[in-house]
């Protein structure tokens, strides 16, 4: 991949906002991000990337999407345990390659390891990102950032969701009388920004047009929000997403619509079987 074109990729600039990020959690905040657990979960992921390539005849070996995953894991997956992470950062990767329908890889990469993670493991659990109103407002601009330096493309799906998940919280905020310093604490999470806009945005497992997308918005916010506030369950939002990422083919069976490639320029070599697994 030339240098110009990776400059375009906007996976790069995912991957400068979730660095900074980490990196400032690990060294300025306390947010609990062990060294150890993400020097295992960056190696387990470009190992993970870089067998996956060479197994399935990928013409060269893409750091950049098992980055994005990476960072997410890092982030928000939390664990006593370096094994674990590793693990999941395994687990991520590899879900890319073997759980694939239409050519297309059917889960968010760090949204099924997560999950996976906490269903199995005791010993795994989501970190909410509290991050500081300050820190989480940077890191909300740098997202919206990125959407205006990728000329939004695909940004459907995060703009329906953030919207409909905000409209349901302003419903049940009216509805339950609650002040509205309680509808801005749900929104003022790190790791609803990180889902919003590096796990649902994910072209790569969002449905391919636009209409289908904006609609696939809706229904995961709907489902996160019976999950978080009627079934009471945690991190409604990430499990909303393995749930409802099934509907995903039927979507492009329904409407179909043009498949996304994070950079033309990077293409399988010939004969490979898996294009666009990045």
């Amino acid at each position: 991949m030339h240098t110009a074109a990776k400059i375009r990729d906007p996976r790069c600039f995912q991957i400068a906002a979730l660095g900074l990020l980490a990196a400032w959690g690990m060294t300025v905040l306390d947010c609990g991000i062990h060294p150890g657990n993400a020097l295992a979960i960056l190696l387990g992921a470009q190992a993970a990337q870089y067998a996956g390539t060479r197994l399935v005849g990928l013409g060269s070996f893409d750091p950049l999407s098992a980055m994005v995953t990476t960072l997410s894991l890092i982030l928000l997956l939390r664990t006593n345990s370096t094994g674990l992470a590793a693990l999941a950062a395994i687990i991520a990767i590899g879900s890319k390659f073997l759980v694939r329908i239409n050519g297309k890889h059917l889960f968010n990469p760090a949204n099924v390891a997560i999950v996976t993670m906490m269903v199995v493991f005791d010993g795994a659990w989501i970190s909410t990102g509290q991050w500081g109103n300050a820190t989480t407002a940077a890191f909300a601009f740098a997202c919206l950032g990125i959407l205006v330096l990728t000329r939004a493309r695909r940004a459907e799906t995060t703009v329906a969701f953030l919207a409909s998940y905000t409209g349901l919280l302003l419903v049940r905020t009216l509805w339950l009388g609650d002040p509205f310093a309680i509808l801005l604490h749900h929104l003022q999470n790190g790791a609803l920004l990180i889902f919003a806009f590096f796990m649902i945005s994910d072209p790569k497992t969002a449905p391919d047009s636009a209409a289908c997308r904006a609609v696939y918005g809706f229904i995961v916010a709907a489902a996160a929000f019976v999950v978080q506030f009627l079934l009471y369950q945690p991190n409604g939002p990430v499990l909303a997403l393995i749930l409802c990422a099934p509907l995903v083919p039927l979507l492009d069976l329904v409407h179909r619509g043009p498949r996304y490639h994070w950079n033309r320029a990077h293409k399988p070599a010939p004969g490979g079987k898996f294009k666009g697994v990045s």
